[in-house]
Parts: C-alpha cells; sequence; structure tokens
C-alpha cells in the first residue's frame, strides 16, 4: 500500500541520519515534511531572541534542503493534539513518522497524538536518533535505574558496544516516485515565520556568531575534524572559558537542534582517533558526547528531575528567595567583573564555555548569593542557544553540589579563576567596555581601585558600575557551612548518596578531579 506520510520534524531538524524521515519515503505517494511552532514550547516557556533566531535559521535550511529535493517544509501553528486531526483529515493521511524524544513534555504530547492517530487509523513509527544509544535500554542494563555515577554508565555503553553509525541523507532516487504537493497559497499558510512575527524586539540584536541549520553544522564539523592534532589532544578542563574566541567547538546547539547527529559527530571522531593516540572520556570529546548520555538517562530515571522538591537525588537546601540578588545576577550587575562579563557574553551570543557556566552557577547557588538553582537554569533555558533540558537541569543540580558532585566546599572565585586563563582582563575589556581603561591589576577588582585610578578609567564605582553584591571571602564560608547543614540534614534524614543505594563504589571524584583540576577556592 502506497502511503501518504507526514514527517513530523520537533528536534532532529536535519536529513543526514534521520531514520525516521527514511521510514516515511518507504511505501509512500505523497510526504508533507511538517513543523509544528507549538505555543506551549514557543510561547509559554521562556524562549530568548538568539534562540528564535537559530531556530528559523535551522528551519529555512532544512526548507532548502528538502527543495532540493522536489519537497518542502509546511510551519503549522497551534497545539500538535489540535493540529494534527485537521491535517490527518486533510491530507489523508495514513502515516505519521518522528524522531523519539525523551523529555516529560515530549512523552505526553506524543501519546496524545498516537491517540490521536489511532482513531484516524494512521499508522505511527518513531525512531530513536537524537541519542547516541536506546535511553531506556541503558536503565534497563541497569536494573531498571539510572546510573548515577559516569563510570557507571561506561561500564553498561561498553556492553552494549558502539553506537549504531549513521545513516546517509535521502536522495533523489530515495524520493524519485514520491510528491510533495504544493499550491501558491502554501508559502503564505506554511511559511517560516520571521522573527518580526514572533513578537520579538530585534533592536538590540547582536551579530549571529553561531547561525542556525544542517549545513553549517556539517561544514562546521568538518572544520574541526581537519584540526587533528587539537581533536586527539582535547581535554575540557584544559580548554579557557574567557578566550575571546571560542576554545571548544560549539557544535553543542546544533547537536541540541538536531541540526548535527550525535552519532555522526560521535564516527567523525572515531575516523580521526583511528591509529592515533588521542585523550579519552570523560574529558575527550567522545567524552563530551557521553555526559550528554548520562543526563540524559538520569532525566529519564529520575522522577521530576528539574526540580529541587520531589526529586529523589537532589539534596534539600533552603535557598533564600532573594529576587534582586537573581536580577543582579541575570543582568549581569554583581559587581564582580568576571561573572558580569560572562552574563554579558551569554544574553548577546547565546553560548558560554562550559566552565563559565560553572563560574556563573555556583556564584549563584552555593558560592555567593544562595539563589535556588532551579532559577538559574530558567534563565540558561531562556539564553542559551544549545538549551537542553536534561543537560541544563543536570548540570544545575551538579555545579550547585545538590546531586551527581558532593564536594560542596570546593567553590569558584568570582576573581581568582578567570585570571588563570586571562590575567590581563581582555575577555572582561570585551564583554565590559566600561572597565576597558582600568589597568591590570584592578581590572578583575575595580572597587579596589583608588579614586583618582577610577576617574582616569573613566568608570566610577557604585555610580557607572555597580559594588561587588557580596563579600566573596565572607559569604562563601557562611554558604558552606550552610551546605553541611543540608547535607547533615540529608543524612539524618537517611537518604543515602543515590550511587550507594545503587550499591556501587563511587568512582565519580576521580571524574570530578579531571574536571574541577586546580579549581579550589582561593
Amino acid at each position: 500500500m502506497a502511503h501518504t506520510c507526514i514527517h513530523w520534524f520537533r528536534k532532529g531538524l536535519r536529513l543526514h541520519d534521520n531514520p525516521a524521515l527514511m521510514a516515511a519515503l518507504r511505501d509512500c505517494k505523497e510526504l508533507y515534511p511538517v513543523f509544528i511552532l507549538d505555543p506551549y514550547l514557543h510561547t509559554n516557556t521562556h524562549v530568548g531572541i538568539n534562540r528564535w533566531r537559530f531556530l528559523i535559521g535551522a528551519l529555512k535550511d532544512l526548507d532548502c534542503s528538502l527543495r532540493k529535493l522536489n519537497s518542502r517544509l509546511f510551519v503549522v501553528r497551534g497545539k500538535p493534539e489540535d493540529v494534527f486531526p485537521k491535517l490527518f483529515n486533510k491530507w489523508k493521511v495514513t502515516k505519521l513518522t518522528y524522531e523519539y524524544d525523551t523529555e516529560p513534555y515530549s512523552l505526553s504530547r506524543d501519546k496524545k497524538v498516537m491517540e490521536l492517530a489511532k482513531e484516524h487509523e494512521v499508522e505511527v513509527i518513531y525512531k530513536i536518533s537524537h541519542t547516541l544509544y536506546n535511553i531506556d535500554r541503558i536503565i534497563e542494563e541497569n536494573n531498571g535505574k539510572a546510573p548515577l555515577t559516569y563510570n557507571r554508565m561506561q561500564a553498561i555503553v561498553k556492553t552494549l558496544g558502539r553506537p549504531k553509525k549513521p545513516i546517509p541523507a535521502p536522495t533523489m532516487e530515495d524520493i524519485k516516485d514520491v510528491k510533495t504537493p504544493c499550491s501558491e497559497n502554501h508559502e503564505k499558510k506554511y511559511g517560516i515565520p520571521a522573527l518580526e512575527e514572533l513578537s520579538q524586539d530585534t533592536a538590540d540584536l547582536a551579530e549571529e556568531l553561531f547561525p542556525g541549520g544542517e549545513q553549517e553544522a556539517l561544514r562546521r564539523l568538518d572544520e574541526h575534524m581537519k584540526r587533528t592534532g587539537w581533536v586527539c589532544n582535547f581535554e575540557k578542563p584544559k580548554t579557557s572559558p574567557n578566550s575571546l574566541s571560542p576554545s571548544t567547538t560549539v557544535l553543542s546547539p546544533y547537536v541540541t537542534f538536531g541540526c548535527l547527529s550525535a552519532r555522526t559527530f560521535w564516527w567523525k571522531l572515531t575516523e580521526v582517533y583511528q591509529g592515533k593516540k588521542h585523550s579519552d572520556p570523560p574529558v575527550s570529546l567522545h567524552g563530551q558526547l557521553l555526559w550528554r548520555e548520562f543526563f540524559y538517562m538520569a532525566s529519564v530515571g529520575i522522577p521530576n528531575f528539574n526540580k529541587m522538591e520531589g526529586n529523589p537525588v537532589c539534596t534539600q537546601v533552603d535557598w533564600d528567595a532573594n529576587t534582586e540578588y537573581l536580577a543582579a545576577w541575570r543582568e549581569a550587575r554583581t559587581g564582580f567583573p568576571f561573572i558580569d562579563a560572562i552574563m554579558t557574553q551569554l544574553r548577546q551570543e547565546g553560548w558560554i564555555h562550559h566552565l563559565a557556566r560553572h563560574a556563573v552557577a555556583c556564584f549563584l547557588t552555593r558560592g555567593d548569593l544562595w539563589v535556588n538553582w532551579e532559577e538559574g537554569q530558567k534563565v540558561f533555558e531562556e539564553l542559551l542557544l544549545d538549551g537542553d533540558w536534561a543537560l541544563n537541569a543536570g548540570n544545575w543540580q551538579w555545579l550547585s553540589a545538590s546531586a551527581f558532585f558532593h564536594q560542596f566546599f570546593r567553590v569558584y572565585s568570582p576573581v581568582a579563576f578567570g585570571k588563570k586563563t586571562d590575567k590581563n582582563g581582555d575577555y572582561i575589556k570585551k564583554y565590559l567596555p566600561l572597565l576597558k581603561k582600568f589597568p591590570v591589576e584592578y581590572i578583575y577588582e575595580p572597587w579596589k581601585a583608588p579614586r583618582n585610578i577610577q576617574q582616569a578609567a573613566g568608570c566610577i564605582v557604585g555610580k557607572d558600575y555597580p559594588h561587588p553584591i557580596v563579600q566573596h571571602e565572607v559569604i562563601s564560608k557562611k554558604n558552606i557551612q550552610r551546605m553541611k547543614l543540608a547535607y547533615a540534614k540529608r543524612s539524618s534524614d537517611h537518604t543515602e548518596s543515590p550511587s550507594k543505594k545503587q550499591g556501587a563504589k563511587r568512582k565519580a571524584p576521580s571524574v570530578v578531579d579531571m574536571l574541577t583540576k586546580k579549581e579550589r577556592r582561593k
């Protein structure tokens, strides 16, 4: 039977390594590639303008690739459960395909859509291609529980073998007997929205450093893979959080939106590593992809993963509800230039280095401001191009020492940490030009500069740039004691460290040592 098929693009905004799309093309006479602007994902959640711009770029690129195959992308507005019954009837659809997604909202949405498809006698096929492995399978292999240390996860994936090899993008040969019906009014009805249509204020939009789309993703991947020595020697903790141009690949936004397949990335790395000495997980580039899998597994296996309450692995901490501190952090006015420069880069460009995320997350939570990590999670979700539900929640729990990482006495200094890789403060001068005339010895601590030096720099602390919001040396010691109390309470509540519950030796500190090497409190 020849089908009329909808392939539903959600993440997975690409043609390469898209098994669900290839399943759509099998026994297909008519294909409708659809993307739904879902009000829950694109209106109710905070989506920053850089993320919007990246998504629109990815959709334009996808549409362009589909048109080369005599097809096109249909962008539909509305809730999937409202949209699909209309499309099923209008286009006489008999098959629906999509890439499997593990997020709680996605699973409940997909369940509703599957029920509607059944009512309309539409066959549903979904395929796993957003992650390297089948996440549910790994949890099964671990006696139905998410592995809660990286080492445990590595041991399980070792038994499963290497990830599946990626499949090529469809060609004209694959699609020669498939038509995508198009009419003149389709552009108006199903066209890709402009930023202005999405009620976004584009006046303050900075230059786009990371354009969305599959072609850009593959170009960047090829560019990095040519640097064989750099790829083989890559160790994440040795990269710089405050270099003027990124010291890592910045492929994460492309993997998050599915413009680049994680499996394609994995196997390209494998080709580069072949026969050469190279770094290993957790610090290597393969290791970074496995960290992604680790947090995906945790997010699937742990209830209420993006919250403190009701999350069985998360330490319950009496965070302060300090809206002024949160606003100062979010708006880059903490009075600590290193922290404010990072938050400025985040808002302007939509990306910051992983270790820069460490610094600002520790500062907001257990280090200095004692604000709940859930608040930081919301800000990152809005502003990061690579804001990924599972990774965002997992990393905020890690960095606030709420789960996974328990060495709460190791605190990032908002002054000393940045100096290690940028003594002259060039990064601060780039993102906080107001401070660029301060001498090197005061660029990280402008409040220590004598009044005449502040005047000469054209920036008076307390007037043109804020005083430090807290005294780091004092508050960080106080907060360590508060964390001690939270951990003591956790022990008295008999909630053991998750890894102990599993009866596995806790090997994670060795990973932590690698990731936080030399990052002791100053």
